[in-house]
């Protein structure tokens, strides 16, 4: 008896650890059929590239970057809405998509019937998002590579750091969905993913910004992530990238603990 006592929590906790990838393997079998889905995440950031960062970008004189770096304006432009394109797929599959399944088809009820758990949900719709925004990044990146606006090799790294990207908006994004009790109250989502796009030193270098709006600029998420991307895609690499890293996970692992206890808080309560 003392054996089994012993044994016992280990038997449910091991098959646990892996159970997220129910949740993975339930979306790709969903979306299998929804694949146009896909392409309007990355297609906006392309656009942008191409309008502005090589139409208007003809019209202007190189870009001197933070970093001391005089570029093209489509190559400074390119890493920002390479981030973009992670933070669309991360925040298109984590805020509407799992509102739906919260509110309506009521599938997290269904899935915590079955030995899942809230954190298990959590981590498999945060991993999802990554692997939507992955896609939407490695795409942008071969169009940005195919245009000639990569600056550098470091720009190899530049769609496996997306996935920090996606990982703090996913996982953030998910925590405010559980707060949202229509569809009306999206309209809050676009009105900070908005700003975030335009404002986070991704068309212009944040040393032209008024100096009391600097530290505002860089306290933002996206802004950690367009400047990873640019630092890697122009070769801009030193130690202070890993500062950018750090802040996008932790932002991710603190919005995966607060969704998972939100969603046993909705669920379970």
């Amino acid at each position: 008896m003392s054996v089994r006592t012993r044994v016992a929590p280990v038997a449910v906790l091991t098959p646990g650890l892996a159970m997220w990838r129910s949740v993975v393997a339930r979306n790709v079998v969903s979306f299998r059929r929804q694949w146009s889905a896909f392409v309007t995440g990355f297609a906006e950031p392309v656009f942008y590239l191409f309008s502005l960062g090589i139409g208007v970008g003809s019209l202007v004189p190189l870009v001197v970057t933070d970093g001391g770096s005089e570029v093209s304006y489509a190559a400074f432009v390119a890493p920002a809405m390479l981030a973009s394109s992670a933070m669309n797929g991360a925040i298109m599959d984590s805020t509407f998509n799992v509102f739906f399944k919260l509110k309506y088809a009521r599938i997290y009820d269904a899935m915590l019937a079955t030995p899942l758990g809230p954190r298990d949900i959590a981590v498999g719709e945060v991993a999802w998002s990554l692997i939507r925004g992955g896609i939407y990044a490695l795409v942008f990146y071969l169009v940005a590579l195919a245009v000639g606006v990569v600056e550098s090799w470091w720009s190899l790294l530049a769609v496996p750091a997306a996935v920090f990207i996606g990982l703090a908006f996913s996982a953030v994004g998910m925590f405010a969905t559980t707060f949202m009790r229509s569809w009306v109250d999206f309209d809050w989502i676009m009105l900070v993913i908005q700003p975030l796009f335009l404002l986070s030193a991704t068309f212009f270098p944040l040393g032209t910004y008024p100096g009391w709006a600097q530290p505002i600029v860089m306290a933002t998420p996206l802004y950690h992530g367009v400047a990873l991307e640019r630092g890697l895609m122009l070769g801009e690499v030193g130690w202070g990238l890993l500062w950018h890293v750090g802040y996008l996970v932790v932002l991710g692992v603190v919005g995966i603990w607060a969704t998972s206890r939100r969603i046993e808080t909705l669920l379970r309560s």
